[in-house]
């Protein structure tokens, strides 16, 4: 445990300045997210770009793309919150997903990430390389839901995030296990405030009918 805490306290003493302003914005993003501010995807845009950056000065060009996809859907999510509903004038609201839909969505991760770790083991020396896939296809598709303000994403990000833990971990990389530690308390926040709109949207519905 003491060389877990000091290896902490080595990398958050590495970080770059223009890490830790990453981080910043990336938990402003989830912040802003829970509170339904469209400022989320400013603040997601900024992290991004860092990050992107960042991962790709130290050769983690996967990573990097990941991040060139994060940019393009924070633009995505931007205007879908504030034109994604049938009626174009309206802000997008909160909807939850059916057995069908969340069926599609498992499948696909599952599918994506035999895939890609298949490919990556016989390819590439990644390290855990079916865990790396699920959790980057599981971001991947849960960002999506965060976009179309899917209740259930903060569900999603529990199980992605835990898992990303666990791969931190074993990669040392023992700052950014935290972050993600953060990130699962946040979600914890995001659908316990998520679900309590989503009841109250419902609620005029019940009234008319």
């Amino acid at each position: 445990m003491n060389d877990i805490l000091s290896a902490i306290v080595t990398a958050a003493q590495a970080m770059s300045l223009w890490e830790v302003v990453a981080v910043f914005f990336g938990i402003a993003y989830l912040v802003l997210a829970i509170r339904q501010s469209n400022w989320c995807w400013y603040a997601g845009f900024a992290s991004t770009a860092i990050f992107s950056w960042l991962f790709w000065n130290v050769s983690l060009v996967m990573e990097s793309a990941l991040n060139i996809y994060y940019l393009l859907i924070a633009v995505y999510g931007w205007w879908a919150w504030r034109h994604g509903n049938a009626d174009a004038s309206q802000e997008l609201e909160i909807q939850s997903w059916g057995l069908k839909q969340h069926g599609l969505a498992v499948a696909a991760i599952i599918g994506l990430t035999l895939i890609s770790g298949s490919l990556l083991t016989a390819n590439t020396t990644a390290a855990l390389p079916y865990l790396d896939s699920f959790t980057t296809w599981g971001s991947v598709i849960t960002t999506w839901m965060v976009t179309r303000k899917v209740l259930e994403n903060w569900l999603y990000w529990q199980v992605f995030n835990s898992c990303a833990i666990i791969l931190y971990i074993d990669r040392e990389l023992y700052l950014t296990a935290v972050l993600m530690a953060v990130y699962l308390v946040l979600a914890v926040v995001g659908w316990i405030n998520w679900r309590r709109d989503y009841k109250a949207q419902q609620t005029p519905l019940v009234a008319a009918a």
